[in-house]
């Protein structure tokens, strides 16, 4: 019954939003949404002591075809739903002092992908998940459309063809899964114990990578992203980078290497060279770029490119290191393009080079910016130092060379972080007569609680650890 109230409060909430106007509606989603984190906190304790029995939901859909209503979850289910429940909160708190059209029907739809994220992290039956895969794109694609920035059709347009078109990758191999198995089931845990099931596992393999590759995304799947962070309203984007490209770094664990190990074997060399050659490629694009967002954008490219290449690697250490970084780039991405929307707002300036000497103006907000850069660039004792690790030693058991490739992210990803930080918050000042408020109190919230988070996962990621440790060690032996 657990499964179905953290469904019912975010789809509930999402409806009462719409009868709602105003800042009314503003502080309704914070409150639906702290209730959220509350039931995910209690979810947490009750897991920790009787494990998935009371998240166990199994019911009848339909007889022809054969599916199963299955909500469950493991340890990997429990920390993603934490991270986007633990994240949505705070997003929503992050636009207090921002001014919106229709505010009612933007938190609507950012609770209805609130219950839709929820719903592709508890799902255990293949086509209930798929439903909800396809649910989370509706919420963004209206937010990202209606409240977009500059050339937004065109750039909304171009992300929904290329999510729908890994969606009917997906679909397709669904469908062949379905036919191939024996018990004509999609239910996970049948699919588990019968990975070959008749099917091809070559096709299976690339129609299932090219889906989660595209929502990740990895090279070469990856044009949709930069302009689509770029353009979609902050909250937005800290709704694509922080939850949603999760679904497809989550799925590779739940769905491609349990469901497809064959092939996940036999294409394994070419999957990660494909991910390693990502990371340099984002990184070395991301010194070229002016704009902050779009830094963060193909910073982001180059951090789960590693994540991704750590899963691929099929061992208990890069799974493992995948997993806290998940949590730890969910925490500093939200934190950065929140700091981008605040030097904006306050400049009208999106270009790096045209900004500077903001800690004089703002100290307060080139502290925790930075706490945020440095969690970003992996700096020892946050968060990102410890997934990063992982993850490159998690590599390095599966190949030397490529994780010594993989690793470029670190040092390159020092180059463009702290060469932007110096620019614009420690160099001169470049704007004549810059009005800068220091950080308001809903920001300094948001930001406080991400630094806080980032430096405690960084000296004790063993919660995290000992959670998902236990069916990690199922998934790889």
């Amino acid at each position: 019954m657990l499964s179905l109230i953290l469904l019912s409060i975010p789809l509930v909430a999402s409806v009462l939003l719409l009868f709602t106007r105003g800042g009314l509606s503003r502080n309704l989603a914070l409150v639906f949404t702290v209730i959220q984190l509350g039931v995910t906190a209690y979810a947490y304790s009750v897991f920790k002591a009787e494990g998935a029995v009371p998240f166990d939901f199994l019911r009848n859909w339909s007889a022809k075809p054969f599916i199963n209503v299955h909500f469950s979850m493991d340890g990997i289910s429990m920390l993603m739903i934490i991270l986007s429940n633990l994240l949505l909160p705070l997003i929503v708190l992050s636009g207090y002092n921002r001014e919106l059209t229709r505010p009612h029907v933007f938190y609507s739809l950012m609770l209805f992908m609130q219950f839709a994220l929820n719903g592709v992290f508890i799902a255990f039956d293949g086509f209930v998940y798929y439903i909800f895969w396809e649910l989370a794109l509706i919420p963004i694609y209206f937010i990202s459309f209606t409240w977009g920035g500059e050339n937004r059709a065109q750039v909304t347009l171009k992300f929904f063809i290329y999510t729908l078109a890994g969606s009917l990758l997906m679909l397709f191999g669904f469908l062949f899964l379905y036919n191939g198995s024996p018990a004509h089931s999609l239910d996970w845990l049948s699919l588990k114990s019968n990975p070959s099931c008749g099917c091809n596992q070559t096709w299976l393999f690339w129609l299932f990578f090219i889906a989660f590759a595209i929502k990740i995304p990895i090279v070469p799947f990856h044009t949709w992203q930069p302009d689509t962070y770029k353009t979609a309203p902050t909250q937005g984007t800290m709704l694509l980078s922080g939850i949603m490209l999760k679904m497809g770094t989550y799925s590779l664990i739940r769905w491609l290497i349990p469901i497809v190990p064959s092939g996940a074997s036999e294409w394994q060399p070419i999957a990660i060279a494909l991910c390693v050659a990502g990371i340099v490629y984002a990184s070395v694009i991301a010194i070229m770029q002016r704009d902050l967002k779009k830094l963060f954008a193909y910073s982001s490219i180059a951090h789960v490119g590693l994540i991704s290449a750590g899963i691929l690697a099929m061992n208990l250490t890069g799974m493992q290191g995948s997993l806290i970084q998940m949590l730890s780039h969910g925490l500093t991405v939200v934190g950065l393009f929140l700091c981008a929307d605040i030097i904006f707002n306050r400049t009208q300036n999106p270009n790096v080079e045209g900004i500077g000497g903001i800690r004089l103006v703002a100290p307060q907000f080139a502290t925790w910016f930075m706490v945020i850069v440095l969690g970003s660039v992996a700096l020892p004792l946050t968060s990102g130092f410890v997934g990063e690790f992982m993850l490159l030693y998690g590599v390095y058991q599966y190949n030397t060379w490529l994780s010594v490739f993989a690793g470029l992210t670190i040092i390159l990803g020092a180059v463009y972080m702290l060469r932007m930080y110096q620019k614009v918050v420690l160099g001169k000042p470049i704007m004549e007569n810059m009005v800068f408020p220091d950080l308001y109190w809903n920001e300094k919230v948001v930001l406080i609680t991400l630094g806080i988070l980032i430096f405690f996962l960084g000296v004790y990621p063993k919660p995290i650890i000992e959670l998902t440790e236990p069916v990690l060690k199922t998934l790889t032996k």
